[in-house]
């Protein structure tokens, strides 16, 4: 599967701390899926635009003060987000933990 280059970044940028992908139970049929630990200077908000977009989904940006801030999409995205981080070059493949 091949993304649009989406990012005008013409060096690498990879992250130095641990990217957490989550999905979590929100009803007997519904979840979501959680993204954080991602770099401040990253443009989350058209990160974001651009997953709600292409999944078809819901989704926002919320600010925590324990983990700053957090991804959230509506659905279980796991392994197209995990795809994403790694074809758009945002993180390497040995920072990103699946968890849910």
């Amino acid at each position: 599967m091949k993304f649009d280059n989406i990012f005008d970044n013409n060096e690498l940028k990879f992250t130095t701390n641990k990217v957490t992908i989550a999905t979590r139970q929100r009803n007997n049929r519904q979840s979501y899926t959680t993204v954080t630990g991602l770099e401040n200077d990253l443009d989350l908000e058209k990160i974001t635009r651009y997953l709600k977009k292409r999944l078809n989904c819901t989704g926002t940006i919320v600010t925590d003060k324990q983990f700053g801030e957090i991804i959230t999409l509506f659905g279980d995205h796991r392994n197209f987000i995990y795809d994403f981080l790694i074809e758009q070059e945002i993180c390497c493949a040995d920072d990103v933990v699946i968890k849910g």
